[in-house]
């Protein structure tokens, strides 16, 4: 599913973000940067060691920040690390805190000049952040970010599994 906002794209699509072509993917990391299970762990094993030497070398985010590195072996130029919060009721800032993951992502590619960014669903797996509740803040900070800024071109949500593309292509179709 794609839409069109301003003068960007904001695509939805289930698949590997390890195998994405755009300028960046965005990496679910932990505080460390040190790699982990999940999307953490598969971006770093797909783009090898030089990605974790890298993130050594920054020696950590905390949560709802966002540092860069390069792609190591991987097809997109950078990786951006950004930690989402570790979700324990909602009522513990984790909406402001997963809203700052993404647009500190964002913010981070337009000051690289990159014009596209490849997310994952950030929080929603080990996190357990709710798919639902989740996918709205992630739509909406997206949506925003597009409508304010014209230089990120594509804005692509890599989903794993038919049910989180399902959720997220309802949401949009809700907010848009």
């Amino acid at each position: 599913m794609e839409i069109k906002i301003n003068r960007g794209v904001l695509s939805l699509i289930e698949g590997d973000i390890t195998t994405q072509d755009t300028d960046a993917i965005v990496n679910a990391a932990n505080k460390s940067l040190r790699g982990g299970g999940g999307v953490d762990g598969a971006i770093h094993r797909a783009g090898g060691p030089k990605i974790l030497e890298e993130c050594i070398k920054i020696g950590g985010c905390e949560t709802g920040e966002a540092v860069i590195t390069s792609g190591g072996n991987l097809r997109a130029t950078y990786v951006i690390h950004t930690v989402g919060p570790v979700y324990r009721d909602g009522l513990h800032n984790e909406p402001a805190r997963l809203t700052n993951a993404y647009s500190n992502s964002l913010k981070l590619a337009s000051l690289k000049g990159l014009k596209s960014i490849a997310f994952p669903s950030i929080s929603t797996g080990a996190y357990g952040y709710p798919l639902e509740e989740a996918s709205e803040i992630a739509l909406n900070t997206a949506i925003t970010y597009l409508k304010e800024h014209t230089d990120i071109e594509l804005i692509r949500f890599v989903l794993f599994g038919q049910k989180a593309l399902e959720v997220y292509e309802k949401k949009l179709k809700h907010l848009t």
